[in-house]
């Protein structure tokens, strides 16, 4: 408790004074290792329920002698300010920005924005907010700093941590651990995990704005079959909408979507549409009609439905923070899901309003109306939650509609606790070299900020991409948790055969890889699920001491086991330590696939090269073993049916392989860890030592 008088020296040096310089008796720890701080007249009507947290933050006891992290509160300007001083540590996190995996030095602006390019603010405002740092000190301990705000703001990441709001002065939850790794697994404590997703989630996918009409989308399919490039997925955006009303088919161009998806499935594809959050202002559209006579829509500043300009032209936005609105759009997914539709993707759910103002979105006096505990407020207050309160709504709507299956859903926008009901993407890239590079700090410090299913769109979407940056973007992005080729309309095209046969190779062998890999993949997943750690992992997760790693934002881990060295990060790149061996394929070097290396002493299970996720099997199974100093190795396998939720009632198998060397022979023993043998056919392993 010692730092407040500390700390306030430090703001002197800046100019800037000091409140509240003692604790505020409102502070208590709320689990082990987990402080809340509470700022004097705190409003709890303008913050809760909070949508980061799956419960109340209800104390526990008292805050330990010697906790170092202890916010200040203050008002500077009309802005509420948190100021917090963490001396020399690295700094992680912060959700989605554009920018260094280290965040020292850098801010982000949260506020969710429509930011094609990422050209507005330099890239630090996004498309989500996560009020949230990770904390690595040099001795290898770790904290996590939440922000408990939906407000816009603004966090400034220097030793001396700096956080605005627009709104009333919000709680500040700190944790501290002995490593990152138990700060995520905290963080997953409060805010909850992903949901496993279904297994042809983590396939390749194919997207494009837009694929039409459903011709199209059929001759795309059967390239992937004929050219036996493996793939899961294929994407429909606004086009195949009747005049971008969401919720319906345009009659010319997909006048038959239950036998297109039919088509789809015979080929064992994937289905995914768009639904943005807009209703097309419309007196015979039956989403307009009954969202006005119920007074579903969001509110102007006089109470009238407010109306803006998006896709359809004018437009209606529901008000997704009134539970009765919730379901209601839950309640549209069953005539949609009806048609055979696998997926949905919400997107512009910011939300984006062309035309509204500098930041694309509608006006800050906008109402809405809350409900289930919150009270009504302005757009300054709800805005960042928008896309949050839609996806939870159309994950309600697609459990109803399809019960027995786990729903995927991809939204743009959102914030920290969102991860408990969507996938998400980096938004609106574009098809060059530096965000090819930049996606993989982008992706990193999304998975150390609690949204572990995220990845960029490969080969980019905005702008023409090239044959040698399409070859080496899906090289290393087979190794993203999400693994989609996106392109915007007017660009060339960028299928993985666009640019001839070379290329075609490449990719066909980047994404044979990512199949063969799936039983490790799907591993993590479930390990992510349970735990909250990310799925793709920084350098430096090997090894929480090393200094060297702490900014190599290049290389990166798939789990602990195995390392991903991108072909233009070879000579350049910061590595583990260790014994770290070269995964070596039945095929000739092509000389731009992605480096794979496996860690001394795992076990890392691969499957065959297959088309889809429909093919997946464990039956036979290449063990990659790269034994340790003592000659041993374990590696974990998690099995299940790969959809519906069996898996909650206890089908699943969780296997550990064990590998032994002894008098110069390998042997491997496999013992099931958790849950029941899913077959009687025992499994065929080769073994591979490398």
């Amino acid at each position: 408790m010692r730092k407040i008088p500390f700390l306030s020296a430090v703001l002197a040096l800046f100019g800037l004074s000091a409140c509240n310089p003692e604790v505020n008796p409102n502070a208590y720890l709320t689990a082990d290792g987990v402080a809340v701080f509470v700022p004097e007249g705190f409003d709890a009507s303008a913050h809760l329920p909070s949508p980061i947290f799956l419960e109340n933050l209800n104390p526990m006891g008292n805050i330990p002698g010697g906790w170092d992290i202890v916010p200040e509160f203050c008002t500077e300007d009309g802005k509420s300010v948190v100021r917090i001083h963490v001396g020399d540590a690295d700094l992680y996190g912060t959700g989605e920005v554009w920018g260094p995996l280290r965040r020292n030095g850098d801010k982000n602006i949260f506020w969710n924005r429509d930011n094609g390019a990422y050209g507005a603010h330099e890239g630090k405002m996004l498309y989500q907010t996560h009020p949230w740092i990770l904390g690595l000190r040099k001795d290898g301990s770790a904290f996590g700093i939440i922000f408990d705000n939906t407000w816009r703001s603004e966090l400034q990441c220097d030793s001396l941590v700096t956080y605005y709001s627009d709104g009333p002065a919000c709680r500040v939850v700190v944790i501290q651990k002995e490593n990152p790794a138990e700060v995520l697994k905290a963080l997953a404590s409060l805010s909850g995990t992903m949901e496993l997703p279904p297994l042809w989630a983590l396939g390749y996918q194919q997207c494009r704005f837009s694929y039409y009409p459903d011709t199209r989308v059929k001759e795309v399919a059967d390239e992937f079959r004929n050219r036996n490039i493996p793939c899961d997925v294929i994407w429909m955006d606004i086009h195949y909408m009747d005049g971008y009303r969401i919720f319906t088919f345009d009659p010319e161009r997909f006048p038959d979507p239950a036998g297109l998806n039919d088509y789809l499935h015979q080929k064992n594809f994937k289905s995914v549409y768009m639904i943005d959050p807009g209703a097309k202002v419309d007196s015979t559209y039956f989403v307009d009609v009954q969202g006005l006579e119920n007074d579903y829509f969001v509110h102007d500043a006089n109470g009238k439905p407010f109306s803006g300009n998006m896709w359809p032209g004018d437009t209606h936005w529901p008000d997704f923070s009134m539970p009765e609105v919730r379901n209601w759009w839950a309640g549209l997914y069953k005539d949609f899901m009806a048609q055979g539709v696998d997926g949905v993707w919400n997107d512009v759910n910011e939300p984006a309003v062309f035309g509204g103002g500098d930041e694309m979105t509608m006006p800050d006096d906008n109402i809405h109306r809350g409900g289930d505990g919150r009270t009504a407020g302005n757009h300054v207050r709800y805005h960042n939650m928008y896309g949050y309160d839609m996806v939870r709504a159309t994950r309600q709507g697609m459990l109803q509609a399809n019960p027995d299956k786990r729903p995927f859903v991809l939204s743009r926008a959102g914030m920290l606790g969102q991860q408990r009901y969507a996938a998400t993407w980096t938004g609106d890239n574009s098809s060059t070299v530096e965000h090819m590079k930049g996606s993989i700090a982008m992706t990193l410090n999304m998975g150390l900020s609690g949204q572990a299913f995220n990845g960029p769109d490969i080969g980019g979407f905005l702008e023409n991409t090239t044959p040698d940056l399409l070859a080496d973007w899906t090289s290393q992005g087979v190794y993203f948790p999400f693994v989609r080729n996106h392109s915007c309309e007017g660009t060339i095209d960028q299928e993985p055969w666009a640019f001839g046969p070379e290329v075609e190779a490449i990719c066909r062998e980047a994404i044979n890889r990512r199949y063969m890999f799936l039983p490790y993949i799907y591993t993590l997943f479930r390990e992510a699920s349970v735990s909250g750690l990310p799925v793709m992992r920084p350098a430096f997760w090997a090894d929480f001491k090393d200094l060297s790693l702490r900014s190599e934002q290049h290389v990166f881990l798939l789990g602990d086991d195995l390392m991903i060295v991108p072909r233009f990060a070879e000579k350049t790149s910061a590595r583990p330590k260790g014994d770290w061996k070269l995964v070596t394929f039945d095929v000739e070097d092509d000389g731009r696939q992605a480096l794979v290396y496996l860690r001394d002493g795992a076990i890392v299970p691969m499957g065959k090269v297959i088309q889809n996720t429909e093919e997946y099997t464990t039956d036979t199974l290449t063990l990659l073993v790269n034994l340790d100093e003592n000659g041993q190795a374990s590696g974990m396998l998690y099995v299940d049916a790969g959809d519906g939720f069996g898996y909650k009632k206890g089908e699943y198998a969780l296997y550990r392989f064990t590998a032994i060397q002894e008098n110069g022979e390998v042997s491997v023993k496999t013992e099931l860890v958790e849950g029941k043998a899913l077959s009687q056919k025992e499994m065929e392993l080769n073994v591979k030592v490398l």
